[in-house]
């Protein structure tokens, strides 16, 4: 299957689209004990502040569906065909209609100020060029929108931070494409691109942060 347009060629993001392509077929089985373990409620959390027209950014097989609050007019990205498939599988059988569409995060096939809120969840641990997802995900944004993100992050315990290089290393090999950044910050970069934070959760020994931010009003 080639690529869309709007998926932009590079070794690194081609490599990651070819690896979650194989891992879709298992993906919902392989991630729901670590959701169970570590995430809580967290999914329910974001999607329940999410207002207006709401861009999901690798939306993935669609987890996030059945959270949406009613009257959230949704678009939804993701680089990999298959999970996209099953996406809309699981948005057909909730009666949900959404635009689904393969793209890149990185370069996002959207007008300037297009969304009121972009969510991205257990993405921005993974994108090849975390500050150019960051651009993108401003430039789509309308004046005072708001980003709903939550990601797995680098640990505030030295000792859990030491295991998730250990365990990023071994996935390197193991699970070469699959992109896993196990001790970035993304609020480091949404601050140092203009953001404000109004909210923001982090627990399970600093793993996993959860936080609400919008881009300045104009």
């Amino acid at each position: 299957m080639s690529p869309s347009p709007h998926v932009r060629k590079s070794g690194a993001t081609d490599r990651m689209r070819r690896y979650w392509d194989r891992q879709a077929p298992r993906y919902d089985r392989a991630i729901a004990r670590m959701e169970r373990l570590l995430l809580e409620d967290s999914r329910q959390w974001l999607c329940s502040k999410a207002e207006g027209a709401t861009l999901e950014v690798a939306i993935g097989t669609g987890r996030n569906l059945p959270f949406y609050p009613d009257g959230v007019d949704l678009t939804g990205i993701d680089l990999s065909p298959r999970m996209l498939g099953i996406a809309r599988e699981r948005a057909r059988e909730l009666g949900m209609d959404v635009d689904l569409s393969e793209a890149d995060a990185q370069h996002l096939p959207f007008a300037d100020s297009s969304f009121d809120t972009v969510l991205c969840a257990l993405s921005l641990c993974s994108v090849p060029d975390l500050e150019a997802t960051v651009t993108e995900v401003g430039r789509v944004l309308r004046p005072g929108g708001q980003l709903l993100l939550l990601d797995h992050v680098r640990s505030s315990s030295l000792p859990v931070r030491g295991l998730l290089l250990t365990v990023q290393g071994l996935m390197s090999v193991t699970s070469p494409g699959n992109g896993e950044r196990m001790t970035r910050r993304p609020l480091l970069t949404l601050r140092e691109q203009g953001f404000v934070v109004q909210q923001r959760d982090r627990f399970k020994a600093g793993v996993i942060e959860r936080l609400v931010a919008r881009r300045p009003s104009e």
